[in-house]
């Protein structure tokens, strides 16, 4: 029987769309909704094709995502070929068929539904499409939202169509995100040879107590809605190779995911004065690569939880978890952003697939968040 969301989902997972190349993702997606009225803005930045597509005036309810994939890691481990869709005991196989080509398909077909029931519909319903969420994001979505707060747009609402379930569609919806800040710290000492150490200064040795502190500090305890601020170590490494040199320096990376409860600017204050009572010398940098934001109450959350009850008579579980997304950018704008999308158990996995009947099930729900909200 021929399906519309699995139709289109197939199309795009046969685009071989490794981030930032979309791959012919983006034309498919607009011819659908240039059919169906919708006026299509590209907005490229750079290697990353991006579009706004807008339907209506008035109170916007926008719908985000990406065409960009992962690598697909070592095809021969595949049960299929990566980019060769394919359907097994009910579950569509494909790069790119959770995270998140399959949104996309139920988003589209969702709208074509709307539209064909609701041709005059009350407010405007957009489409924020990018070709790199899964890489870099510099010329993504963040310069999309850019432009429209530099042209002074609001968005009211935007759903986000993220992987955000567990075990059945809609049991977990992200209502918010923790920010993320990545620190780069270089520690200095002065290299020298193992034998001597009183004419060097080992920056592993001096560094040691500091980053023992760093690892047990209790940063906030989280809130109602966030979990308590996390630090952890990803990279760290000093030495020549040689056993019998002391090294010069000491590099350390380590990143916070951090709740409402702190700011970047008081992490960043938190850190240097920890490194600066063990007196260290040392050289930092920081990168900040989105703020926490929240979506506690309102009209979006309420229709999102109606749609999924009326679909799968559950009550979704509010989650802010995880890692980032590019809700973070749409949030700039003043905007309610939600996260509701397919089951995330096999993404970014060899053998990614993703339930045909939930995509199906997704897409009505998607439909019915746009009826509650623009009717």
């Amino acid at each position: 029987m021929f399906c519309p969301v699995i139709e289109l989902a197939q199309q795009l997972i046969r685009c071989p769309s490794l981030s930032p190349n979309d791959a012919g993702c983006q034309a498919l997606l607009i011819a659908r909704l240039e059919a169906i009225g919708f006026h299509i803005e590209p907005m490229h930045f750079g290697d990353t094709q991006n579009f706004w597509a807008t339907r209506g005036q008035g109170q916007t309810l926008a719908f985000a995502g990406h065409t960009d994939v992962v690598p697909v890691g070592d095809e021969r481990q595949w049960i299929n070929p990566p980019f060769e869709p394919a359907i097994r005991d009910g579950l569509l196989f494909g790069r790119g068929a959770a995270d998140m080509k399959g949104s996309l398909a139920a988003m589209v077909v969702a709208a074509e539904r709307f539209v064909e029931q609701h041709p005059h519909h009350t407010g405007r319903l957009a489409f924020l499409i990018t070709s790199d969420e899964e890489a870099s994001g510099i010329n993504g979505t963040v310069k999309v939202v850019e432009q429209l707060m530099a042209r002074q747009e609001r968005v009211e609402y935007c759903l986000v169509g993220e992987p955000s379930s567990t075990e059945r569609v809609g049991d977990v919806v992200k209502n918010g995100r923790r920010g993320s800040i990545t620190a780069n710290l270089t520690v200095h000492g002065v290299q020298g040879h193992v034998a001597y150490p009183h004419l060097a200064d080992n920056p592993v040795h001096r560094a040691l107590p500091a980053l023992t502190e760093l690892a047990a500090t209790e940063w906030d305890q989280g809130n109602e809605f966030f979990p308590p601020t996390s630090m952890q170590i990803a990279n760290i490494q000093a030495g020549t190779g040689s056993n019998n040199v002391i090294p010069g320096d000491l590099f350390v990376q380590f990143n916070f995911r951090f709740s409402t409860e702190l700011t970047d600017q008081q992490i960043r204050e938190a850190v240097a004065n920890l490194l600066d009572r063990h007196q260290l010398r040392y050289t930092l940098e920081w990168n900040l690569s989105g703020q926490p934001f929240l979506t506690a109450k309102g009209a979006l959350v309420e229709a999102v939880v109606d749609a999924v009850q009326h679909y799968n008579e559950i009550k979704p579980e509010l989650l802010t978890n995880g890692g980032t997304s590019d809700g973070r950018f749409i949030a700039r704008m003043g905007t309610q952003v939600v996260e509701l999308g397919p089951v995330n158990a096999t993404i970014h996995k060899i053998n990614e697939c993703v339930s045909a009947a939930d995509l199906q099930t997704l897409s009505r729900m998607y439909q019915r968040i746009m009826q509650l909200l623009l009717t």
